[in-house]
């Protein structure tokens, strides 16, 4: 068989890990052809693909970013004034039968589960991997560089508990997640915020500052306060920038506000997504062999499972307020606003 494979959307920790964990035993297994897309589905539309040997991928688990690139191209979604790309759908089809691809394998977030499943309409089979720091593709409990980044939130925020004891001060700081709260939710959490404010809960301004206040008069000095970028602002300013302006008009006291920003989607993946590249690769290569296309390679609990693409394209996972670390912080006293 020979297959095509792709990374796209926005990066994220050690993308190479997962390029790794399909190719390898695609190769050495099954016995595979394997051909890299460079930049997402642009490389498609411009028939821009390489051969992928097994020599290619050695060193490739613990090394940062994507041999093969990304790009966050829309080839299925037509913009006006713009005649040539309502022709890419038929550009990269024209690529796959050149090529004689058996499947392509898209590794990416919402919008790349998307236009895999539109290419799957079009009798293109793909099989597809969920790759995203905001952890919010429908269908599965957690998606390949989450744990990265969190892991990269938390330290940040570890190191401001020491900067913000010594000032006395309250320390904002601005974490990704477009309009889910998952990495906000967990390194908050991990790293002791007393305050969390996620999109999915929505916050009211004077309950952060009654906090605050509360944690002053229990002779804490100090407060950590972690919000999502896709928190609701007034003026369209930035959500760190907002809070930290509203916690000192509200109380007096003195904030800054830092942003984490892309820092969260760069480095080397942690142990536990090198182990999940592995496994969510080496079941999709499985997938592949089996001819189960117009798959998503979801991970259920524990068990690693496919999920038909048809379910989940154009849905989005987000925080629910009845999650176990909602509840419990809630039990520990940590305001979600």
């Amino acid at each position: 068989m020979k297959i095509g494979i792709l990374t796209s959307g926005g990066d994220c920790p050690g993308l190479n890990a997962i390029i790794r964990g399909v190719c390898k035993p695609a190769i050495q297994h099954y016995g595979m052809e394997v051909w890299g897309i460079q930049s997402g589905f642009r490389g498609l539309v411009d028939d821009n693909v390489v051969p992928l040997e097994e020599k290619v991928l050695s060193g490739l688990l613990n090394s940062a970013g994507t041999v093969l690139g990304t790009s966050r191209d829309m080839p299925f979604k037509r913009r006006r004034f713009s005649a040539s790309s309502e022709d890419k759908p038929s550009m990269m089809m024209k690529t796959i039968k050149k090529h004689g691809f058996d499947c392509i394998v898209c590794i990416g977030g919402n919008g790349t589960q998307d236009t895999a499943y539109q290419l799957s309409k079009l009798g293109v089979n793909v099989v597809t991997i969920p790759k995203t720091i905001d952890n919010d593709v429908e269908g599965t409990d957690v998606c390949y560089g989450f744990d990265s980044a969190v892991s990269i939130a938390t330290d940040a925020i570890d190191r401001l508990h020491s900067t913000a004891s010594a000032h006395q001060r309250v320390m904002v700081i601005e974490v990704m997640g477009h309009n889910a709260g998952w990495i906000a939710l967990y390194s908050g959490m991990a790293g002791g915020g007393d305050i969390i404010l996620i999109p999915e809960l929505g916050y009211n301004i004077h309950n952060v500052g009654s906090k605050i206040i509360e944690r002053l008069k229990q002779g804490k000095p100090y407060s950590i306060v972690v919000v999502a970028e896709g928190i609701k602002t007034m003026e369209n300013k930035k959500a760190a920038q907002f809070i930290a302006e509203e916690i000192e008009y509200e109380t007096g006291f003195e904030t800054r506000e830092t942003v984490l920003g892309y820092i969260q989607r760069g480095g080397i993946p942690t142990a536990y997504d090198r182990n999940l590249a592995t496994r969510m690769g080496g079941f999709a290569a499985q997938l592949i062999e089996g001819k189960q296309y117009g798959q998503m390679v979801s991970l259920n609990g524990s068990t690693i499972m496919p999920v038909p693409l048809e379910k989940i394209a154009g849905k989005a996972r987000l925080v629910n307020g009845d999650n176990d670390l909602i509840i419990q912080g809630k039990r520990m006293g940590i305001c979600f606003g």
